[in-house]
């Protein structure tokens, strides 16, 4: 049986529509808008999402701007626009590294460790929601496949301190 073009064609927007990554992605960005609006009721009106390149990337302690460029996969020019925003918000510090004075570290500032710690407020009371309407075990599940996945990619840029972090709650 030959198809028609109406029904080859809905075959296909159907397949581009319904896809791993356009699964992903429309999870990612419910879940990352749930987390700006809490941030912005929580008192952080001028953070943006286009700053969690800078924050998710950060790992632990100091870092320098071209590892953080290479880990969020974005420019160098990209990345240091974000920070000088970022530092005259008052959210990070630009230090010079004790290693090569040539360089510059990047540091949470005080006001940048509250908002990672009320960022991690919000990803949890985000979590609860969604544990709430997918069910604990299901999100638990599919946090731990993923997380199998990301590892099993082996993608270099990844921040140490992200690979090695035990699963959180389940």
């Amino acid at each position: 049986m030959n198809k028609t073009a109406a029904e080859t064609n809905r075959e296909i927007a159907y397949q581009l529509s319904n896809n791993l990554s356009r699964l992903l992605r429309e999870f990612s960005r419910d879940f990352e808008r749930r987390i700006w609006r809490a941030l912005e009721s929580r008192g952080y009106p001028d953070i943006r999402p286009s700053h969690s390149a800078v924050f998710a990337n950060l790992g632990l302690g100091a870092v320098r701007v071209t590892e953080l460029a290479e880990r969020a996969q974005v420019t160098q020019q990209a990345m240091g626009k974000m920070l000088k925003e970022l530092e005259r918000l008052g959210y990070i510090a630009r230090c010079v590294d004790s290693g090569d004075k040539r360089a510059r570290e990047i540091q949470l500032t005080e006001r940048g460790v509250q908002l990672a710690k009320d960022n991690l407020a919000a990803v949890t009371d985000v979590r609860n929601y969604y544990e709430q309407k997918i069910g604990s075990q299901e999100l638990a599940q599919l946090e731990t496949q993923l997380r199998e996945g990301v590892g099993k990619l082996q993608l270099d840029y990844m921040p140490e301190s992200w690979v090695d972090t035990p699963a959180p709650r389940a």
